[in-house]
């Protein structure tokens, strides 16, 4: 995809397709970026706990769809085919949110997703539509009984089964806002289940066209920027008041004298948390208890998503594009080319002067305290990567281990950069591993090392490693000062 001319900084939503930020944001849809995913996720529970009517119907069609799913498991074997057509989903990549190594392309619902979903419903399901503890039913139990169901699985299921929604949504913007030119009538696959005939079927619809294919908006009230609000981890961690909130004073008891049972003498907070598990698959009814404490929770649900995705706004779009400007104003940073090691060295030695002596560092603070995430800073690095002759492939292998980034031209002229927070418990192992690497000459092992330090006693410890290794004379090794003490007052978050 190559963005217009136009504007020198085509990153998002309304820049490529020419609108102002206030549109959007008055239409209520969040401002995705067309450079690479943004990790943000629909959240059935805010359909299901929404005052908006329309969103309660979704969730209602979510659940009618699955119940019909628990019907056909409950009936017997389902042939692959079938397995194919009802339990398998495509991700939703034209929203372009969720996690995904590079763009916009993620993993889907895939086999292993539908035959978790296909077993777990003829077992755990049973009376799902029914539930006697809860005030509703809810796809979300699945991530409480499959380990390696997260909430990203259950984003894309959610949108899938309400994507005839989203393209409703999107087209109504689309008509209203977008120019001609940026449109394009689009025939889109499986939009709407016919429960006569059991298939999907397709419908067409007037989106906006970002050159190589079709974009969908997606509600920001829709959205969440961490855990689903019904999610293993929380029921893990609340698992003491679940048991306590069960009121069958016998089934109470049953459930404490297993957990005794099966938790070693001296166990360690990995055994605490299996045996935990291993309870939740022994006494499932705990599961019902822990939603119904979700659900009279409901409110701090919507107020703790919006400000996350309120944060996620500032992060990754106001003070991408702020930087990005900036970039632009300071110098002719885009026009630079030369091969992919002098483009990516000067990107970076560029972010380095700009983080260190520019105020950039605010780009790496969320309400006065760094990002500690290393996928953050690599996210805000790639979408800075849109004006670029080079191609930018994250997440990629190139025998020497993953790495985060490769910048290539061709099978010959290529590069790597990776980031890491010198807060990082790994990094001298990292670094060990590829210290020949960073002791070669530039032009010919093509590698960047950036590390990020937010504190002196950070700083003094990156130091010492380079040290130890021989190291701190390479100029392949980078160290950015992301400190807000150290910088002009008038610049800090």
């Amino acid at each position: 995809m190559q963005p217009s001319t136009d504007s020198p900084a085509e990153i998002y939503f309304t820049d490529f397709f020419k609108l102002p930020p206030e549109v959007l944001e008055e239409y209520g849809a969040f401002d995705i970026s067309l450079i690479n995913n943004l990790p943000l996720f629909i959240d059935p529970f805010l359909l299901f706990n929404s005052e908006k009517h329309e969103y309660q119907r979704l969730h209602e069609q979510i659940i009618r769809y699955v119940q019909f799913l628990r019907d056909k498991s409950v009936a017997g074997n389902i042939d692959e085919g079938l397995l194919t057509s009802w339990f398998m989903f495509s991700e939703v990549k034209q929203n372009w949110l969720g996690f995904s190594e590079s763009g916009n392309g993620g993993r889907g619902l895939g086999p292993e997703f539908a035959r978790a979903l296909h077993r777990n419903l003829n077992k755990f399901f049973t009376d799902f539509g029914q539930e006697r503890v809860t005030e509703g039913s809810h796809l979300e139990k699945l991530t409480l009984i499959e380990s390696g169901v997260g909430r990203d699985s259950v984003s894309d299921f959610t949108t899938n089964l309400i994507k005839r929604f989203l393209l409703d949504y999107t087209q109504e913007f689309t008509q209203q806002h977008v120019r001609p030119e940026y449109r394009r009538r689009v025939a889109v696959e499986k939009v709407q289940f016919n429960y006569t005939t059991e298939t999907w079927e397709s419908r067409s619809f007037d989106l906006p066209w970002d050159g190589e294919d079709y974009v969908l908006l997606t509600p920001k009230n829709m959205l969440t920027e961490d855990e689903n609000w019904i999610n293993r981890n929380g029921f893990i961690q609340s698992y003491s008041d679940i048991v306590e909130s069960v009121p069958d004073n016998q089934l109470r008891a049953q459930i404490n004298n297993y957990f005794s049972s099966i938790l070693p003498k001296d166990y360690s907070s990995k055994e605490e948390r299996e045996a935990r598990t291993n309870v939740i698959l022994r006494f499932p009814e705990l599961i019902e208890y822990y939603i119904r404490y979700k659900e009279e929770r409901g409110d701090e649900a919507e107020a703790y998503s919006e400000k996350k995705v309120t944060e996620s706004e500032q992060l990754y779009i106001n003070q991408v594009r702020n930087f990005v400007e900036n970039l632009f104003a300071l110098t002719k940073f885009y026009e630079q080319v030369g091969n992919t090691h002098e483009e990516a060295r000067h990107r970076v030695m560029f972010l380095k002067d700009v983080i260190e002596n520019k105020g950039g560092h605010r780009l790496f603070y969320a309400d006065g305290k760094p990002i500690r995430r290393e996928k953050d800073l690599q996210l805000m690095f790639r979408l800075t990567w849109f004006a670029s002759p080079s191609n930018v492939s994250s997440e990629v292998n190139d025998g020497r281990g993953p790495v985060d980034f490769k910048i290539s031209r061709g099978s010959i002229d290529k590069s790597l950069v990776e980031f890491k927070l010198a807060s990082n418990t790994n990094l001298q192992r990292n670094l060990e591993n590829q210290v020949e690497i960073y002791k070669a000459a530039s032009d010919t092992s093509n590698a960047l090392k950036v590390i990020l330090f937010f504190t002196q006693e950070q700083q003094d410890k990156v130091s010492g490693i380079l040290r130890k290794l021989g190291l701190e004379k390479s100029k392949d090794i980078v160290l950015i000062d992301g400190r807000d003490d150290n910088k002009p007052s008038g610049s800090k978050a």
